[in-house]
């Protein structure tokens, strides 16, 4: 995973909290840095049924075709396929599967 511009060593770019959870409050359930072109994550076990995380990713991925569609050429669908048809190659044949650690 790489991203196109060149970002400063040694200082981490946080995205604001969505405004609804600033105002209305709320927990954080999944962070993700790319950290020297490798994906990072922090997540919690959020929801009783697994299940439930494929409607988070689901809408993750139409928030995906949208900023795409705002900010590109690509139409909302085409970017969404994109991102089907990768996750689908992705879960078959994992580049790096990583590691997973319980960190408090």
């Amino acid at each position: 995973m790489s991203d196109d511009a060149a970002k400063p060593a040694g200082k981490f770019e946080a995205l604001n909290a969505p405004p609804a959870a600033v105002e209305q409050g709320g927990y954080e359930v999944l962070r993700a840095a790319i950290v020297e072109g490798g994906l990072h994550v922090s997540l919690r076990r959020a929801f009783d049924e697994p299940e439930v995380w494929g409607v988070l990713l689901a809408d993750v991925t139409r928030h995906i075709g949208r900023i795409y569609a705002r900010e590109t050429s690509m139409a909302e669908a085409q970017v969404i396929d994109k991102v089907l048809s990768m996750f689908e190659a992705e879960m078959d044949r994992p580049t790096d599967i990583g590691a997973t650690n319980s960190v408090s």
